[in-house]
């Protein structure tokens, strides 16, 4: 790990938090992710080997700890009081990117949005019967499938098809999805010009925004002043 030689407390934290993927890896612990396999899923083009080194890392520095499973192969890994102290930092951050800049083209990935989604969905307001919604997302490079199974409020997100009969059918534009995870568009908004559709039974197509927790960054709203990358070069319009 390379080092800014510095005694300040923020040049030694930088050194581990701002490691490539370090804060997705703090943030999918904090959520729930405890085995390797749930973290790397929450991390779309994270490699198995940084995350593996990644973790050891964090091992080392007293952030994550991690036990053998008690039946089976791998490890469970948690977040320790350092690392809890350390998602902070992780919101803090989040609040500041919320607030502060856009959701650009490419960040428009809806298996992470849908991932995020599962993640905040109100379990209390989960049927009591299986459930499965095939998405159909759209408006990038080319269309995407996946499947989420909800059964006794457990979720899974599959991406081939799990063999078992669709209950309802969701086609939406990859931003609207995106955005309306995000706070950024109210159902009513994302709905109301078919950029999300939905298509199965009544009672399911009412409940399904119901379900949506949303982002824990859905309250910032975008300030005026944005921070843009343009020809390269970072510009803060309006900044004084």
């Amino acid at each position: 790990m390379r080092t800014y030689g510095q005694y300040c407390p923020i040049a030694r934290g930088a050194e581990i938090f701002a490691e490539r993927w370090t804060p997705l890896i703090i943030r999918n612990l904090h959520l729930g992710c405890g085995s390797f396999g749930e973290i790397l899923a929450g991390a779309p083009g994270l490699s198995r080997t940084l995350l593996s080194q990644r973790l050891k890392q964090l091992e080392r520095f007293g952030i994550v700890e991690s036990v053998l499973k008690p039946a089976g192969r791998g490890r469970h890994y948690e977040l320790t009081p350092a690392g809890h102290d350390l998602f902070k930092v992780c919101v803090s951050l989040g609040e500041w990117g919320a607030a502060w800049l856009e959701i650009a083209p490419e960040h428009l990935d809806p298996f992470v949005a849908l991932w995020s989604m599962c993640n905040a969905l109100r379990r209390d307001r989960l049927p009591d019967r299986r459930v499965v919604i095939r998405f159909d997302f759209v408006g990038r490079r080319h269309r995407e499938r996946f499947w989420l199974l909800i059964e006794h409020g457990d979720t899974e997100i599959c991406k081939v098809y799990p063999g078992i009969d669709e209950d309802l059918y969701i086609t939406a534009e990859a931003e609207a999805f995106v955005k309306w995870h995000a706070g950024q568009l109210s159902w009513a908004e994302a709905t109301g010009d078919r950029r999300i559709q939905l298509h199965g039974p009544a009672w399911l197509v009412r409940a399904f925004p119901t379900w949506n927790a949303r982002s824990m960054f859905a309250r910032i709203k975008p300030v005026s002043h944005t921070v843009a990358s343009s020809a390269g070069s970072m510009a803060v319009s309006g900044w004084r």
